[in-house]
């Protein structure tokens, strides 16, 4: 990790946005901290403050496809967010992906060109695993 400037990845090396995102971050120089915050789970006082800095509620980042499956109740809109907040530390897997921080804030990285106002550098062109070309320069 840049000292200078620190990226940090929450990672799940198993979902497509959150490799092109990892791979966008290194492809603009940086060795990011990678997360993978399924193995090493969440902190209640971490999710507060990525869901602060990146100004989403537990509802904004709780990941609806995984809700549906693991903890249905989540997603009626009258469960309130420490219910959800809760929901995640049990079950990481709830949180959307990925989240990323830098000096320059916290964000939730979705579409993946998002992490680019996250860095104070960039490639001028990026090619997705997906072979979708970005055109940054």
């Amino acid at each position: 990790m840049s000292q200078d400037f620190p990226v940090t990845v929450f990672h799940n090396p198993a979902c497509g946005t959150s490799r092109n995102v990892l791979a966008m971050v290194e492809a603009a120089g940086y060795q990011p901290d990678v997360v993978e915050y399924l193995q090493v789970g969440w902190t209640a006082d971490q999710l507060r403050d990525l869901f602060a800095e990146a100004g989403l509620t537990p509802r904004d980042a709780l990941r609806e496809k995984e809700a549906a499956t693991t903890v249905p109740a989540l997603l009626d809109p009258a469960t309130p967010d420490d219910l959800i907040l809760e929901a995640m530390l049990a079950h990481p897997v709830l949180v959307n992906r990925p989240i990323v921080r830098t000096p320059r804030g916290a964000a939730m990285c979705r579409p993946s060109e998002k992490v680019f106002d996250l860095l104070d550098r960039r490639p001028d062109r990026f090619v997705k695993e997906d072979g979708e070309v970005v055109e940054l320069g």
